[in-house]
């Protein structure tokens, strides 16, 4: 049940897509609207979604946010929180990504999912996304919360499309039932040196869990998971913080290795 109306919701959109598009902060939303609920929190999203979609940039996937449940736990919820990925968000490997577009970015090591059909909740499973997926694919997502000095809550973040700004993923690509995910291992490196490492199960237990918990999510809003959707599923690690002049690269068991530049 929403509880702001529709011209909150589409100002509040505009003033979120303004500060990702001119790399300004703002305080978190909820401190203007307190009363603001999850729904209303996934309304801002999908009318940030639509003003993109409107000038002509296309839905190539979904990411998965708070996918630990220590990170759930400090936020609040109970679930991870989700987002849509367009095809201005996409790089390509080794790309250089210029810090002046962004506030404040961080890196996250992530397993990825390409699907081969669509996958309709509820009631989806790890079992079906298994089924569901082409291959999986090693992955950096570029965060950069439009929110000053990183203070938000779970609903501030969910309305800014959970932090959305870049996206690389590797070109080795293997079949999702010929690994066990959650004992994939991440190492993390920034400028050569190691700076995270992780396996698959920091993301709720299984990546695939993820994905499911995602189609559940759409479910309930009447939406699906198309066929040919690519999904971040979570940050295996803790994000990490990176300026100009930054190289990282993630290597991922089985699914070698994907870069970006900082400049």
């Amino acid at each position: 049940m929403s509880t702001l109306d529709k011209a909150a919701i589409a100002q509040l959109a505009e003033h979120l897509e303004n500060c990702q598009l001119n790399a300004q902060d703002t305080p978190k939303i909820t401190d203007q609207h307190p009363g603001m609920d999850w729904d209303d929190a996934y309304d801002v999203q999908d009318a940030v979604l639509a003003r993109k979609t409107a000038r002509g940039a296309r839905v190539v996937g979904y990411k998965a946010g708070l996918t630990s449940f220590a990170k759930m736990k400090q936020m609040g919820v109970s679930e991870p929180v989700f987002g849509f990925l367009v095809d201005e968000f996409a790089v390509s490997e080794g790309a250089v990504i210029k810090v002046s577009e962004l506030i404040h970015p961080k890196v996250e090591p992530e397993i990825c999912f390409v699907t081969k059909t669509a996958l309709k909740g509820p009631g989806c499973h790890v079992g079906a996304v298994l089924a569901a997926c082409d291959f999986v694919l090693a992955g950096i997502e570029v965060i950069d919360s439009r929110y000053r000095d990183f203070k938000f809550d779970a609903k501030s973040v969910i309305a800014d499309n959970t932090s959305a700004a870049r996206f690389v993923v590797g070109s080795r690509i293997a079949d999702a039932q010929d690994l066990d995910l959650r004992t994939l291992g991440v190492v993390l490196e920034k400028n050569g040196v190691p700076v995270a490492f992780g396996a698959g199960a920091a993301v709720v237990g299984n990546p695939a869990a993820a994905v499911a918990m995602l189609v559940n999510h759409l479910a309930a809003r009447g939406q699906e998971l198309p066929a040919g959707s690519l999904v971040l599923s979570g940050g295996i690690t803790e994000a990490v913080a990176v300026q100009a002049g930054d190289a990282v690269t993630l290597k991922v068991q089985n699914l070698g290795s994907v870069g970006l530049r900082f400049v």
